[in-house]
């Protein structure tokens, strides 16, 4: 007999649009879910958020999470200048 034991963390972070008076704009952002098995990545996805309602998560593997990285600091480098 084998005896496993899996220590599993999720690990999420929400990200949100600074709060706006005009109810007209509803409130926006990301979710960014990580799931860590014995200290190993076992999958991360996101969703995004449009005032109370979520999409459908999404799993990206690290090339495309190294994508998005490049895209929003290309995004941000522009919104500095």
């Amino acid at each position: 007999m084998q005896r496993v034991v899996s220590n599993i963390q999720n690990l999420g972070f929400t990200i949100m649009n600074a709060p706006v008076e005009d109810k007209k704009v509803r409130a926006g952002g990301i979710i960014l879910d990580q799931t860590l098995v014995n200290g190993q990545s076992e999958g991360v996805s996101v969703r995004l958020i449009n005032g109370t309602k979520k999409t459908a998560a999404v799993k990206l593997d690290k090339a495309a999470l190294s994508d998005l990285l490049v895209a929003v600091q290309e995004v941000l480098a522009t919104e500095e200048g």
